[in-house]
C-alpha cells in the first residue's frame, strides 16, 4: 500500500495529484486491491485520489470491484467527504446487487438526491445518475426514480437541471 498511496498525497483538493499516471499501473486484481485500500487512509488527498482513480479503472474492469462489494456499501453509509461520495454515486451502480443490496443503495442515493441541506451540487447529481443507472438495471424502479426526478426538477439549480435533462434524453 505505501508505494500506491505514496504516490497519491500532497498537493490539495482541487488537484488529482499523479492518480491518471497511476491509474496505468493497475494491471491486474492485487494491484487493484492496493489501490482499494486507499479508500481507508487517513489522509482526505489519499482517499480522494484513490477513489478517483478507481472509478476511472472500473470503468474498463467493473470486475475489480466484485470482492469489495461489502465495503463499497459500508463506505456508502459511512461516508462523510463530499469527493468520496461522489466517486461512491459512480462505483456502486457497477456492482451486481442483490435485492437488499439494492434498496439500501437506493434509499440512500435517494436520500442524497433530495437533500437541500447537502451542501454538494455535484454529490446531489451524481447521486440521481446513481439512481438513473440502478433503475435501468432494476425497472420495478423506474417510477421511484420518476418521482425522484420531478421532485429535483421543481429546483432552480443549474448542474441539477442539466442533469435531468440529459438523463431524461437517455431514457
Amino acid at each position: 500500500m505505501t508505494g500506491i498511496s505514496g504516490k497519491l498525497k500532497g498537493g490539495d483538493l482541487r488537484s488529482i495529484g499523479k492518480a491518471n499516471a497511476l491509474i496505468t499501473e493497475i494491471t491486474d486484481q492485487q494491484k487493484f486491491d492496493e489501490l482499494f485500500c486507499g479508500l481507508f487512509n487517513a489522509d482526505r488527498l489519499v482517499v480522494m485520489r484513490s477513489a478517483d482513480a478507481i472509478e476511472k479503472v472500473t470503468i474498463a474492469h467493473p470486475e475489480y470491484l466484485k470482492s469489495h462489494k461489502n465495503e463499497l456499501l459500508e463506505l456508502l453509509n459511512t461516508a462523510k467527504h463530499i469527493e468520496l461520495k461522489w466517486h461512491l454515486a459512480q462505483l456502486v451502480p457497477r456492482l451486481k446487487l442483490n435485492e437488499k443490496e439494492t434498496g439500501i443503495a437506493w434509499n440512500i442515493f435517494t436520500l442524497s438526491a433530495l437533500d437541500k441541506k447537502e451542501r454538494s451540487r455535484i454529490v446531489r447529481v451524481f447521486s440521481l445518475q446513481a439512481l438513473f443507472d440502478i433503475q435501468k438495471q432494476y425497472p420495478e424502479l423506474k417510477k421511484d426514480f420518476m418521482d425522484t426526478l420531478e421532485k429535483m426538477d421543481s429546483e432552480n439549480i443549474p448542474s441539477i437541471k442539466s442533469r435531468i435533462r440529459i438523463l431524461r434524453k437517455a431514457k
